[in-house]
Formats: structure tokens, sequence, C-alpha cells
């Protein structure tokens, strides 16, 4: 229940901070501005690494918990539970900007600017790209450490500026479903609901073949040193 609990409120801060500096940028005239949007979000997921990063991994995100999964890095018992926990946290989220912000009809929701395929081809390489550090800098299927929080930060900050304008640079199916829900915004969510998550397997792939083998699998527990200095 804790762990569920973190994943709860690590995805209702990241959709709250994030989706949240998109509606104040439109109703402050863009006062906070796309490179400001893009860090919020880089910022919140830093943050919630450092927060609840020990308790439940700081998945916040159905992608990445099913692409720990895949890897063998989590067990299916907790894959329903984190999914069930970061989506009812990111439609919190996005409740709670409907009730602050009723005038705003679209909370922050994900939708093309171009293609539906140019997106879609963008959500893949872009959660690629981030599962891919993840599961580089992450211990089992903790995103945990010094690296952990200002790697994958760096890397969501670093994507939501690049591709944010086309795509919106979703990379999480939490995230994008909450505001839809929320808002009633649903053309095409298909976009923002399967290609993180073929994303996320493709990167397995990736990590396997450029690291050693076995990176995708539990560590195995680490042995005590000889002569432990006390």
């Amino acid at each position: 229940m804790k762990k569920c609990a973190a994943e709860f409120f690590g995805t209702y801060c990241l959709v709250f901070a994030g989706t949240g500096a998109i509606v104040i940028n439109s109703v402050s005239d863009g006062v906070i501005g796309h490179v400001g949007i893009a860090i919020s979000f880089g910022l919140v997921v830093l943050a919630m690494i450092y927060t609840v990063g020990d308790v439940s991994g700081a998945h916040l995100n159905p992608a990445v918990t099913l692409g720990f999964f895949a890897a063998g890095r989590l067990e299916f018992a907790r894959v329903l539970p984190y999914i069930a926990a970061q989506v009812l946290g990111a439609l919190a989220a996005s409740v709670t900007l409907r009730l602050m912000f009723p005038a705003q009809r679209s909370l922050g929701a994900t939708i093309p600017a171009g293609s539906a395929l140019q997106s879609f081809v963008l959500e893949v390489i872009l959660t690629l790209i981030l599962m891919w550090v993840i599961l580089s800098v992450s211990t089992g299927a903790k995103e945990k450490g010094i690296t952990a929080g200002i790697a994958i930060g760096s890397v969501i900050a670093f994507e939501a500026l690049v591709a944010g304008p086309i795509s919106g640079a979703s990379m999480n199916p939490a995230r994008s479903l909450a505001p839809a829900l929320a808002a009633g915004q649903f053309q095409s969510l298909w976009i923002y609901l399967t290609a993180p998550i073929l994303g996320a397997l493709l990167a397995i792939l990736v990590c396997r073949c450029v690291r050693e083998t076995g990176c995708c699998d539990s560590p195995a527990p680490a042995k005590p040193p000889n002569n432990p200095t006390l």
C-alpha cells in the first residue's frame, strides 16, 4: 500500500505541476513559456525521484512500469496496482486543475500539432530514449540516487523542449489520459496510450544491444565485504 500511495502522490505532483504549468501559462498570457513548461516537467520528476524513489521506484508512468516488468525487474503482482495508482493520481491532479481553472478547456491535454503518424513516431522515440536512460541509471526497478534524478529529469526536460510543440512530449499514458478525461478531449488519445508503451519495450532491446548480458535483469543482492569496517 505504501508503494501504491507513493506512486499515487508522485504522479499527482507530476501532472499537477506539469500540466498546471501549461494551464497557468495559458491564463497568464504566456508568462511561463515553452521553455518554462519543459523545465517544470523535468524538475518535478527530478524532485519526485528523490522523494519517493526509495519507496516505490518513482515510476510515475505506466509505460515505465510495463518496461520494468518486461525487462524482468518488476514482478507482475505490482504492475496493475502501480498503473492503477498512477492513473488515479494523474486524474486527481487533472480534476484539481479543473476545479481551480473551470474556464480552461484542454487542461494540458496532449494533442498533435501535425499528423497523427508524426506524433506517434515522435512519442515512440522519445519514450525509447527515456526508458533507455532509466534502465541505465536505475537499480532493479528503483530510480534512486544522485545520477538517476538528474539524468531522468534532464531527459524529460530536453525532450519536452524539442518535441513539445509537435506531439506534446507526453511519454506517459497517465499524463495524457487524465487531462483528456477531465477536459473531454479524446482526439488522438490513442497515440499517447500506445506509443509510449511501444517505445518503452523497444528500449529494452536497445539496452540489451548496448550493455552487458543480463543488463535488464534484477541484480543479485550484493555480498557483504569479508572485513567490514565498523
